[in-house]
Formats: structure tokens, sequence, C-alpha cells
């Protein structure tokens, strides 16, 4: 593995605010601690969101409404935006949804992106409708004409236009040439259609280069990124339901990320899209790369716990996914081993027979009732955020 990265100490605290009222990952003083330096890429703005240069690395997730139904896709997209989603797709199917698309693009709270496949004219009403980014294969809507009219359009009203590259529907010549859909098929894919944009002199372009096997999207993305300098969209494609597709999401964003590639992300799972932006800030918490909202630091349970610890967790993360501003939050089965195990945390609970213990960074702080302690934990989270949670 090609790690772009270096040791260096953890030497910045506190919290300091990115766009959209998301945060940067705060260092913690522990020492020495791997550091990753990212891929310099061009900036493009879709919308209002840079991405790539030295911006934060972008969250975008999808929606499954029909884009017809305008007020179920607006309802689904303050709830994305509210989970911290930063950059939403929708599918155009059709005229119909590009005539839908006008009103949601002016109502929508995050930057929209238009989807679109085989029809350039749909591409041409998208960007007529508001939109703030197209995903096209310009190898199948239509030929060169059509995609310099698209371009065109496109450039006239500042839209980047992102080339998706998809395992499973690779031209037939290179298939022949490469045997197959390898990580060089899908790279010469891309460059092929980066070459006909540039061609047009266009280039506010964003690349994704997705596959369902993690090794070979992981291997195409390592390939480009040696060739180009565009800002990269990092995904694996119909990775699964919310636990396999999580796994896999978070080997393959998870490499390219610690390697210092990859410019937004998109974790793609068969379960509710909010779910993909949750996967997608703790892949990026778990590399401090940024940080989002509440950590829960709970044990695995063993034969010493005497608590409902599994339900105690899953309660308390529930109670607090709207809350923004990163902390730690402990939920530990031992009031033994507890806080020691748990020192680094903001604030935590431990439990044993009958009672438990509230402690701060480690510190205990206060004696509780079994049944006192998620309402005695909410409270001091409460204390700490300046706000009821």
């Amino acid at each position: 593995m090609r790690l772009a990265a270096q040791i260096a100490p953890a030497s910045q605290t506190g919290l300091s605010p990115n766009h959209g009222g998301v945060f940067r990952a705060p260092a913690r003083d522990v020492g020495s601690r791997m550091k990753i330096s990212r891929r310099k890429t061009r900036q493009i703005r879709v919308g209002k969101v840079p991405v790539g240069g030295d911006a934060p690395i972008v969250v975008q997730s999808m929606c499954n409404t029909d884009t017809r139904d305008v007020g179920a896709t607006l309802a689904q997209i303050s709830r994305l935006a509210e989970a911290g989603c930063e950059l939403v797709r929708l599918a155009v199917l059709d005229q119909r949804a590009v005539k839908a698309l006008q009103a949601i693009a002016g109502e929508s709270p995050i930057p929209v992106i238009a989807d679109i496949h085989f029809d350039h004219r749909l591409a041409l009403g998208s960007l007529a409708a508001g939109v703030d980014g197209l995903r096209l294969n310009p190898g199948n809507i239509g030929g060169e004409r059509a995609v310099g009219r698209v371009v065109r359009a496109a450039a006239e009203r500042r839209v980047p236009i992102r080339i998706g590259v998809n395992s499973g529907s690779l031209d037939k010549d290179l298939l022949s040439r490469y045997g197959g859909p390898t990580p060089e098929a899908m790279v010469e894919s891309a460059l092929r259609q980066i070459r006909l944009l540039e061609s047009l002199s266009f280039h506010e372009i964003k690349i994704s280069l997705k596959s369902s096997h993690v090794l070979d999207m992981v291997a195409a993305y390592r390939i480009l990124a040696a060739k180009v300098d565009y800002p990269l969209h990092l995904g694996v494609t119909e990775a699964g339901t919310l636990v396999s597709g999580t796994v896999k999401s978070a080997l393959g964003i998870g490499i390219l990320l610690a390697e210092g590639i990859g410019d937004t992300v998109r974790v793609s799972l068969t379960s509710d899209p909010t779910d993909e932006v949750r996967v997608a800030y703790e892949i990026l918490r778990a590399l401090k790369l940024r940080e989002r909202g509440i950590e829960v630091i709970s044990c695995p349970t063993c034969g010493r716990c005497e608590i409902d610890l599994i339900g105690l967790a899953q309660a308390v993360e529930s109670r607090l996914l709207k809350v923004k501003t990163p902390l730690r939050v402990a939920i530990m089965g031992c009031v033994v081993n507890g806080p020691g195990e748990a020192k680094d945390a903001d604030v935590g609970i431990a439990g044993g027979r009958g009672q438990g213990i509230l402690f701060r960074k480690g510190e205990v702080i206060d004696k509780v009732r079994e049944e006192e302690l998620m309402p005695r934990l909410l409270k001091e989270i409460s204390l700490l955020l300046g706000e009821k949670v």
C-alpha cells in the first residue's frame, strides 16, 4: 500500500468550523500519530460547495425518491442535509423529472446534481432548470455533437461535470482489449472521456471510478490519481446492505483516503440514504479528516457486564443523532475499568449492578443509580454543549 502519510505530532486542539456547520476533527494531545497528506487537486465548485484543493472532503448522497415527486424528494433532501449531507444527486429519467428539477433546485438546502444517462436533452434541460452539477457518462449520451452541446451549456452556467465510470458499463472495445472490467480498463475509459471534455476546453471536471469489487476500485483510483489532477469522487458501487455495504465502503474509501486520494465520498448502501451520510462521517472521523456529531465509545460487553449495555448504548446514540458538535461519549459496562479504558472521552458512564458512575476525561464526578445513568449522562452532555439534547 502506498501511504501518502507521515508521522507528525498532534499539535492542534479545539474545534475549527468548516463550511455547512460541520467541523474538522480536533487533534488530541496523544503524542505522535499518522498524519494524512492529501493529494493536491484543482478546485471546482458545485454550487457554493468547494471540491478539491484545500477544501474539506465533501459528503454526498443520492435520493431514492422519484424525482418527479417534488414534495417527497425535497423532504428527503431536507433529512439528508440535517444529517450532514453536502451534495445530493437525483436520477433524471425523463422530461417530467427535468420539469420537477426546477422546483427542487430552487428549494433544496444543498446543491443538486442531476444524474443523466443516454439522452443529452435531459442534461440540457437539467442545466436550464438550475442544477449545480451533472453526473454523466459522455460516451453514452448521443455522440460528440451532443456532448459538445452539453459542455457548452455547462460552461456558460459554470456547472461542473462528474465523469462517472462504472465497471459494469464499460465500452465493448475496452472490455475486449483488457479482458474484462479491469482497473486499467476503467482508467482508460475515464481518460477517453476526459480527453473529449478537454478537447472542448472544459476543465470543471470531477471523476469517479466505481466497482463493486473493493480491490479493483482501489487500484483504479490509484492509477488515475497518478495521471490527472482533477478531484476524485470515491465510492464502492452496489456495496450492499447496511452491514456488508458499510464494511466494503469503509475499506475501499478508507484505504484511498489514508493515501491522500479523494475529494468527495458517497457510501452506497441498500438502506435509508441518511445511513450513507452517517457512515461517511464515521469513515472520515476514524481517519481524523473530519468530525461531526457524537462519537460513541462502548465496550463489546463480556461476562463482567451486569447492565443492558447494548440497549443503553443504542438508546444514547439514537437520542444524540441530531447533535452536530463533535463530542466523544463513552458507555462502558464495567465500573472498574470503564473510566480508564475511555479516559480520552469527553464524558461517559460505566454501569455495575444497580448503580454506576459518571466521569469526564477519566475522572469520576458522580455516582448514579442504574436507572438514572442515561438521564444523568444526557444532562451532562447538555451542560457541555450548552444546549438541551
